[in-house]
């Protein structure tokens, strides 16, 4: 298994179990699912729907994004002005660190960042925005949001501000 890890605060935010696509050569997005968390389904014999019950999400249960959950991101929330102050400081220690680590690979960085950057902006009601555990406010803000159809959550995160770990 591999683990996406943020290159400035190491914090797990990914993992190959998701089947991230590569987008613009720079991002990686991930779909991802909501799903029931908690709850102890203790089974009694009875049939609750039977008994005027409800079968759909057990007490103490809550419905949470599974990438989110698992790997305990952080909401947080930018209106576009803060989120592109904050994405131009990100994207330039991004690049710094490219240029130390990896310097062919800025040209591509900076072109497909950009890119990405303006379809988020074009949508950016739509989206959402965590931080890792550490909840480092320098390091990776991870994207979520819904595919055309509405229902398909997806994560999506920088390319070259990760780092691969096998465990």
């Amino acid at each position: 298994m591999i683990i996406y890890k943020d290159i400035f605060s190491n914090d797990e935010l990914l993992s190959d179990a998701y089947d991230a696509k590569l987008v613009d050569d720079v991002i990686y997005e991930a779909d991802c699912a909501m799903v029931n968390v908690g709850g102890d389904n203790i089974d009694i014999g009875a049939n609750p729907s039977a008994e005027g019950g409800d079968d759909d999400v057990e007490e103490g249960a809550e419905m949470v994004n599974n990438v989110v959950h698992s790997f305990r991101l952080q909401q947080t929330a930018f209106d576009k002005k803060s989120f592109l102050t904050y994405i131009k400081g990100y994207m330039k220690a991004v690049k710094a660190k490219l240029q130390e680590t990896n310097p062919e690979e800025v040209p591509k960085f900076e072109k497909g960042a950009q890119t990405y950057v303006k379809k988020v902006i074009g949508s950016f009601k739509d989206w959402e925005f965590f931080t890792g555990e550490s909840m480092d406010p320098d390091a990776m803000v991870v994207m979520l949001n819904y595919r055309e159809d509405g229902t398909t959550p997806f994560v999506a995160i920088w390319k070259h501000g990760i780092v691969e770990e096998k465990i």
